[in-house]
C-alpha cells in the first residue's frame, strides 16, 4: 500500500477546506467508534486515527486522504 502511515507521524489533511495538521495515533482495520463517531474500517479499506494539533481531537482518515505534513 502507497499510503502507509506509523504511530506518530505527522500528517495533514483537508478539512472543510483548512489544511489541519496532526499526529497518527494508530491504525483501523475493523469497525470502531472514534470522537463518537463510529467508522467501518477493514484490512481491505483501513482507517487511521489522528489527533488534530490545533484542536487535541482525534479522528478517522482514509489514507488517501492524508499526506505527510513537513
Amino acid at each position: 500500500m502507497a499510503n502507509e502511515f506509523k504511530r506518530g507521524e505527522r500528517v495533514e489533511w483537508n478539512f472543510r477546506g483548512r489544511m489541519v495538521k496532526g499526529r497518527v495515533r494508530r491504525r483501523l482495520i475493523k469497525r470502531a467508534e472514534v470522537g463518537g463517531q463510529v467508522f467501518a474500517a477493514s484490512p481491505d479499506d483501513p482507517r487511521y486515527v489522528v489527533r488534530a494539533d490545533s484542536t487535541g481531537k482525534e479522528t478517522a482518515r482514509r489514507p488517501s486522504t492524508l499526506r505527510r505534513a513537513d
